[in-house]
């Protein structure tokens, strides 16, 4: 069995097919999927997902994209529900800023959400989902910084930086279709560098599909040709992967 330890279920991409794609994920051996917060607007559809299935779990989370509507109070709410999780995904990303953003102004404010939901995650005792793109430096910083209070978390869709290697006491490292694409050759050499009781297996669905259905709306089903090529690159066998991601997975968030 598998455990998506990061998957949209409340995108709109899934509207009109969620059953369906919940039967696939079944097909595949999927056991569990947590849908990671992004918009606050979204939370009451994860939550009600979550409600609806009782394999699906959820997260309450701002992403460093949507940050306009963030309240902490409002996520504070959220994470009483009993199929609440963890925080997250929070974090920084320099990637794409708006257009005509001070980017000194835009990094100040992503850092000042990404350091609240922290302290929310120490607060409630919850296990934190990290998002990082182009913000590696200020990113390992501010966890260093909170490390002793953190319960511990998962670093989502690692990005194959050495900085973060550092944090494997405490934190979980997530790995997803990118694992498969050609020009993934630095995640390729630095997977076997990180212990095997600290990785879990994602999706990011609808998005970052796998090998060979890169272009195409992702879903959980994909997760085993994450747990394929993981296998190949570890010289495992893919139930050895699985069995050890899955059990990483329920021992982090206590499902």
């Amino acid at each position: 069995m598998i455990i998506d330890t990061h998957c949209h279920l409340d995108d709109f991409k899934f509207e009109n097919d969620l059953s369906e794609v919940l039967a696939n994920a079944r097909a595949a051996n999927v056991d569990k999927i947590i849908i990671p917060g992004a918009n606050i607007n979204d939370l009451p559809k994860a939550a009600k997902i979550a409600d609806e299935n009782e394999n699906i779990f959820f997260a309450v989370g701002v992403h460093p994209d949507e940050l306009a509507n963030y309240s902490s109070d409002t996520l504070r709410e959220w994470a009483k529900h009993p199929k609440c999780v963890a925080v997250g995904e929070c974090g920084l990303d320099y990637y794409n800023p708006p257009e005509g953003c001070d980017m000194s102004v835009y990094k100040v404010a992503q850092k000042a959400c990404f350091e609240d939901q922290i302290a929310l995650a120490c607060e409630l005792d919850l296990p934190l989902i990290v998002h990082c793109r182009e913000a590696n430096e200020d990113c390992h910083e501010i966890l260093k910084r909170h490390y002793s209070n953190l319960k511990g978390g998962v670093l989502h869709c690692f990005n194959a930086s050495e900085l973060f290697l550092d944090l494997s006491e405490k934190f979980y490292y997530g790995i997803g279709g990118v694992l498969t694409f050609k020009n993934a050759r630095k995640l390729v050499e630095i997977l076997p560098r990180i212990p095997l009781e600290r990785l879990v297996i994602e999706t990011d669905a609808p998005y970052l599909a796998p090998t060979p259905h890169r272009g195409e709306r992702n879903e959980p089903a994909f997760t085993r040709l994450v747990a394929l090529k993981m296998a190949e690159i570890l010289n495992s066998s893919v139930e050895n992967i699985e069995e050890i991601t899955s059990e990483n997975a329920r021992r982090l968030f206590q499902i």
